[in-house]
């Protein structure tokens, strides 16, 4: 594993910042149990752009902030360590691997193609949900005492936001495409 060199630490510092930017711009919309969010366009473009190691980083700095109490988060309590009884956290769980698989499918591949670039952006949102479905699921029914199935866990969680997601990935994908031609390689970036 190589060192982090001072470049590498600004763009990781600038992903979670963004992360933050993309909970905040929606903190006072609605009161819906999964809130829309910009989190996974700004999580497919760290794996995108930062690749595996550093976009995963970036996340999991956003989310560690949260954690420590800092009010990042885009429903209440915004932060602190009781946001792991949130019914999202699994999604925020999710970006951290997201981002990592993100940026283990594009691989330093500067010049992917539009297959590589829409398979991992695809996984990236597959990761997400994957993380975040089951973990609603399982606070709303053991925790919060609500009898969620399945379906209904479907229709809160996925249903609203797959479209968007898509679009999502479309747009980062898009973006990556690019931005990353333009962009030196990063030391946390693998060789193709």
């Amino acid at each position: 594993m190589s060192k982090l060199t001072p470049r590498d630490m600004v763009l990781v510092a600038l992903f979670a910042a963004l992360a933050v930017v993309a909970a905040l711009l929606f903190r006072f919309f609605g009161a819906m149990i999964v809130p829309f969010s910009l989190g996974p366009f700004v999580v497919l473009l760290a794996g995108g752009l930062l690749g595996a190691r550093l976009g995963a980083m970036s996340m999991g700095i956003y989310v560690l902030m949260g954690l420590l109490g800092v009010p990042v988060f885009e429903k209440p309590p915004f932060g602190g360590p009781a946001y792991i009884f949130s019914p999202t956290f699994g999604y925020l769980l999710g970006f951290i691997v997201a981002a990592y698989v993100v940026g283990l499918i594009i691989r330093g591949h500067r010049d992917a193609g539009p297959a590589r670039l829409a398979a991992a952006m695809l996984a990236g949102v597959a990761v997400i949900h994957a993380a975040g479905l089951p973990y609603l699921y399982a606070i709303l029914n053991f925790y919060m005492g609500k009898a969620v199935d399945v379906p209904g866990v479907l229709m809160m969680g996925f249903v609203p936001f797959i479209g968007f997601d898509l679009l999502k990935a479309l747009a980062a994908g898009v973006l990556v495409k690019a931005v990353g031609v333009r962009l030196p390689r990063l030391s946390g970036q693998q060789s193709p």
